[in-house]
């Protein structure tokens, strides 16, 4: 008879902010087929890792993200995280933001308007700005090649001396 086992611990449960929830269906499915395709599972620690991942509204590092998925009870490992975010790069979902060399930022790029960066390189501060023009004219260079835009991505670095 096998050894009895004691029921996984009780898991915080995880909310979301209903704006988020036409985006996670999408990016459920996209992020399946982008698996399936790799002939990977979508196991439980991804979906976690996705689900908190809609709810981190800025850049944020792989650290970052281990910490918010410990502090709503999920258990993960570093690992886990790391090998995620290169399977979600893959698919599109988010993109990497080269703020310094040292540590790696990333941000949610699917069905998110596009961010535009502009990058202190003395502080690493990342200052966010829309720019309808870009827009327009992503827009424009699209329509007059025949392709529809998916996205973009502008980063400016900037620093206050010469």
């Amino acid at each position: 008879m096998p050894p009895k086992t004691s029921p996984p611990p009780a898991r915080a449960p995880l909310t979301l902010d209903l704006s988020q929830m036409e985006i996670a269906a999408p990016l459920c499915s996209v992020f399946r087929r982008h698996l399936r395709s790799l002939g990977q599972k979508y196991t439980p620690e991804r979906a976690q890792i996705l689900s908190v991942l809609l709810e981190m509204d800025s850049l944020f590092q792989a650290d970052e993200l281990l910490a918010r998925m410990k502090a709503t009870g999920f258990r993960v490992s570093k690992a886990t995280i790391y090998r995620t975010i290169k399977l979600l790069q893959d698919a599109g979902i988010i993109q990497q933001v080269l703020v310094d060399s040292e540590q790696a930022h990333y941000h949610l790029a699917y069905g998110a308007k596009p961010r535009d960066l502009i990058i202190d390189v003395e502080t690493n501060r990342v200052i966010s700005v829309e720019i309808p023009e870009l827009i327009a004219l992503r827009e424009r260079l699209c329509r007059e090649h025949g392709l529809i835009p998916k996205g973009h991505r502008l980063q400016i670095y900037a620093s206050h001396r010469a």
